[in-house]
């Protein structure tokens, strides 16, 4: 056992000494590759192919250029920020506020001799309405009519109104 790992640390630094004297083998240029050696380089960086049968083939220096230990980042390289020029809008147009939808939807009418009801739905809320009645301090009923009830939208003071068919 002792006689295996001596001859393991043996070979070791046997192989270092004989990497350490051969570093400067590709300093100065193309030199010749012995026959039995084989290099894994491409086959673009070659000059000329080796054959088989022994013969060997000057090959380029493939050592790259500069410092072989420069520190190297792996962040991305700060991109140049890049100015659009937008056109000048002297004045912005401006839209006048409207009013929303209708949020109502009519269900019927109740008509007494001395009072005229209105049925109005808003989701799951009924209400029951007069002419003039405020509705959710938004919306006031204007006027009552056979075919049309006309609202004004509170906030902005506009009118709207709503279909509500036919008497007959």
């Amino acid at each position: 056992m002792n006689a295996k790992r001596a001859a393991g640390w043996l070979a070791f630094f046997g192989t270092a000494v004989l990497l350490a004297a051969g570093a400067g083998y590709f300093e100065d240029g193309a030199q010749p590759v012995e026959a039995g050696v084989a290099l894994a380089t491409p086959a673009k960086h070659a000059t000329r192919a080796t054959s088989g049968k022994g013969d060997s083939a000057p090959i380029r220096d493939l050592s790259p250029a500069g410092d072989l230990f420069a520190s190297h980042s792996w962040r991305a390289a700060p991109s140049v920020a890049t100015v659009v020029e937008q056109p000048v809008s002297v004045a912005p147009a401006v839209q006048a506020p409207m009013a929303p939808d209708m949020p109502f939807q009519f269900v019927g009418r109740l008509d007494d001799r001395r009072d005229l009801q209105v049925f109005l739905q808003d989701g799951e809320k009924i209400y029951v309405v007069r002419q003039g009645d405020v509705i959710d301090e938004t919306w006031r009923v204007e006027g009552i009519s056979e075919q049309e009830l006309s609202f004004v939208y509170l906030p902005l003071h506009v009118s709207r109104t709503l279909s509500v068919g036919s008497s007959q």
